[in-house]
């Protein structure tokens, strides 16, 4: 199925019915009085998240979603039947915004949450509300409210623990085949990835995590360069990010410590907050440097990188160093959620 990650849709919720101006008229009943019933309301549209879905294609090509109208009130105290809701299934992780304002109306981030996106209107009152002591023969009704209406921008932020920077050809598709089921596309050529995917990696039974691989990043990612900077939002749920870099690049002009600060630059200009993650620094390819060279490369591009934080240097297409980086993670994870947990209590 082809992943899509954005969607631009309509929504109309249903009008509501009219309320009815009518009398009771019985044989023997000269003076029945007024017995309009209300109008139904108008059906509301709802938005649940859905942890079967992961793409959004459901909306690529219907683009236009109404509810039903609610029914007129009728005679004889007759109330309208009200318009039945309409319900949209998006995949967890899913950002409604208001096409016009760019305001958030909802954020799915849980499997069965539910959103009020668009409202029904409320259906109108018959004659019946209308009498009083002075007035015993109201003609007056009113009509129903017309239901919402707005154009909505859908944006899937898929959600993952752990999200994988890098330049193409870093090899973040070989790692998260190393250490997943996950079977993305590889090759030899930059830009194999076109779009994100993701792996769970079992720990033992009982332990697991997420790991999202997205198109690489290049220079200039920010100002519309590439594929890339179009995904990063999947990195926006994330608690950790992974930065791959080639330390065996097959051009020999191409500098490792220029891409990789051209990656951490690409990541601040598009968001602070992204830029603030917790990142860790993995440095891939060990395979293709002679094994008495590799501490020396190793720090020497740390010493270059000025990098002061945790560095894992792994062969991922041979699984060298994958383990101790996977456990390190889950460790990682286990201490975010004790935290956040003893926090909330």
């Amino acid at each position: 199925m082809k992943f899509i990650d954005e969607a631009t849709i309509e929504v109309i919720a249903g009008k509501g019915g009219n309320g009815s101006a009518s009398f009771r008229r019985e044989k023997f009943i000269p003076m029945g009085g007024p017995d309009g019933g209300d109008g139904g309301r108008g059906g509301s549209i709802w938005a649940v998240a859905d942890r079967n879905l992961n793409t959004l294609i459901d909306f690529r090509y219907t683009r236009v979603f109404r509810a039903q109208h609610g029914e007129n009130g009728r005679g004889s105290d007759c109330y309208g039947k009200g318009g039945e809701d309409l319900t949209l299934r998006v995949p967890v992780g899913t950002v409604f915004h208001d096409a016009e304002t760019d305001a958030v109306l909802a954020d799915l981030a849980a499997d069965g949450q539910k959103a009020l996106i668009a409202k029904g209107g409320r259906g109108g009152l018959g004659n019946l509300h209308f009498k009083s002591s002075t007035n015993r023969a109201p003609r007056q009704c009113t009509p129903g409210e017309p239901g919402e209406q707005r154009e909505l921008r859908l944006e899937l932020k898929i959600l993952a623990d752990v999200g994988l920077l890098g330049m193409p050809n870093a090899g973040k598709s070989t790692f998260i085949r190393s250490v997943s089921a996950a079977r993305p596309k590889v090759a030899d050529y930059p830009f194999t990835t076109l779009h994100p995917n993701l792996g769970v990696v079992r720990v033992d039974n009982n332990r697991s995590f997420v790991v999202a691989d997205i198109p690489g990043l290049i220079e200039g990612a920010a100002e519309g360069a590439g594929l890339g900077h179009q995904f990063l939002r999947h990195l926006a749920r994330t608690r950790l990010l992974l930065h791959l870099v080639d330390l065996a690049p097959f051009d020999p002009e191409t500098d490792p410590v220029r891409e990789a600060r051209a990656i951490v630059e690409e990541l601040r200009k598009y968001d602070e907050d992204l830029y603030r993650r917790p990142r860790w620094l993995v440095l891939n390819k060990l395979d293709l440097i002679p094994e008495e060279e590799r501490q020396q490369r190793v720090a020497d591009f740390l010493a270059a990188f000025e990098w002061q934080g945790p560095v894992f240097a792994i062969s991922a297409i041979k699984g060298e160093g994958c383990q101790p980086l996977v456990q390190a993670i889950m460790n990682y994870l286990d201490e975010q959620r004790r935290t956040a947990e003893e926090a909330s209590s």
